[in-house]
């Protein structure tokens, strides 16, 4: 996976392409102002605070879109877009949602645009969520010494290009609940509201690719 940006770098970009009112600068005291305030900051053109929010933000974004993607160079596209975009847009915040809401909504939306327009790459590989933090499928087959077992290491590959192949087959939104779920671990409640729809809504459309990926797998499990 290509190395992350630099916060200050993709801040810069953002500045530089999405243009604000001549800034008003505010006393800043990054580690005692809530992110209300920070906000509140960013949208009076405190562009300091704008870099407080994205640095805040930044890993939860590519990994979602890295999750979703499974493409790293679209994943980073997708990251600086969604930046961009609430560069661009934050001036609309009101505050009728959380910050963490709206700007998943933002990357979502991209991501379903993405899913749309082209099939996910198979040979990405898939990172999942641990107790230790995010990991690579074939890191945790290594540390279950599947490598020394040549047919527990073919079965591992095999299950995770099953996987692959079945997601690569779900409709975009089946897929980006699926994947919200299961690899980022948000909540249905959460997931609703990234998507601009209803906890409800989530559900139902969880357990439509969860069934298809029972049926798929089914001499697996």
């Amino acid at each position: 996976m290509r190395p992350e940006p630099s916060n200050q770098s993709v801040s810069s970009q953002n500045t530089g392409q999405a243009a604000l009112a001549a800034p008003l600068r505010l006393p800043l005291t990054q580690k005692s102002m809530d992110e209300a305030a920070l906000i509140r900051a960013a949208q009076a053109g405190d562009h300091e605070a704008f870099e407080s929010l994205v640095v805040a933000y930044d890993q939860q974004v590519l990994r979602l879109a890295f999750n979703l993607l499974r493409s790293s160079e679209e994943a980073y596209d997708i990251y600086q877009e969604a930046f961009l975009r609430v560069h661009k847009n934050l001036s609309k915040f009101r505050f009728d949602c959380s910050f963490h809401t709206w700007l998943y909504r933002i990357v979502t939306n991209l991501c379903l645009d993405a899913l749309r327009k082209k099939k996910v790459r198979k040979e990405e590989q898939a990172v999942i969520e641990t107790s230790d933090g995010p990991k690579d499928r074939l890191e945790l087959a290594a540390e279950d010494r599947a490598e020394l077992d040549p047919q527990r290491k073919l079965l591992s590959r095999e299950l995770r290009e099953r996987i692959e192949g079945i997601l690569a087959g779900f409709t975009p939104r089946e897929r980006m609940v699926f994947e919200m779920r299961h690899y980022q671990g948000m909540r249905l409640r959460a997931i609703g509201d990234s998507l601009g729809t209803t906890e409800e809504a989530a559900k139902n459309c969880l357990f439509r690719a969860t069934q298809k990926m029972r049926v798929a797998l089914g001499d697996f499990v």
